[in-house]
């Protein structure tokens, strides 16, 4: 890849996420779906398998969602330079913007209409986050595949009824993928 078009690629990476973070309200959940339209969608520099194991690993990871999930898309698509430049391109917008809030706490804490416009924010980020959690689990029943059902489930249940500590939860579920994958392997090594 030549210079020219390198430098393109790399400007492209940082000022869209850039321009994600900045115009996403709500926690790291929802830029997964608007990463997703960017990246697999729009420049089609990520396949929609690749995209769930990116959001898979920025979610099982620690820290926040969106830095991990920047991260992965930019090592992916340009290395080192390019995680550099999409945790850059992620962090600066919340940074001047909760710098600014936070210089107007006390203004904004007793302020009715910001009252008001937080209690619709959340409204939609439970939608945005609804709509993330459809799009994934229909992946996995397209699959066609009783296992990954069976863990989708499994993993809700654990979560949802017998408070089952997440990292438990991930490290069971990864262990079921691990084994299901070294079984496939195995398979398809048979058959041919």
């Amino acid at each position: 890849m030549c210079l020219k078009s390198k430098l393109k690629q790399y400007a492209t990476l940082f000022l869209s996420t850039f321009q994600l973070s900045a115009f996403t309200f709500g926690g790291g959940f929802v830029i997964i779906p608007l990463i997703r339209k960017k990246f697999v969608e729009q420049l089609g520099w990520i396949g929609e398998e690749e995209m769930l194991d990116l959001a898979a690993i920025a979610q099982s990871s620690p820290g926040a969602i969106a830095v991990n999930i920047s991260i992965l898309v930019g090592y992916r698509v340009a290395g080192i330079p390019g995680a550099l430049l999409t945790v850059v391109g992620t962090v600066t917008p919340p940074l001047i913007i909760i710098s600014v809030i936070s210089l107007f706490y006390a203004a904004f804490r007793d302020n009715v209409f910001v009252n008001m416009a937080m209690c619709g924010m959340l409204a939609g980020v439970a939608a945005v986050i609804l709509d993330v959690v459809l799009r994934l689990a229909k992946d996995i029943f397209r699959q066609k595949r009783v296992l990954p059902v069976l863990i989708l489930a499994g993993a809700f249940v654990a979560n949802r009824f017998l408070n089952v500590n997440i990292i438990v939860i991930i490290l069971v579920c990864a262990t079921f993928g691990v084994l299901d994958l070294m079984r496939r392997q195995r398979s398809a090594k048979g058959a041919a």
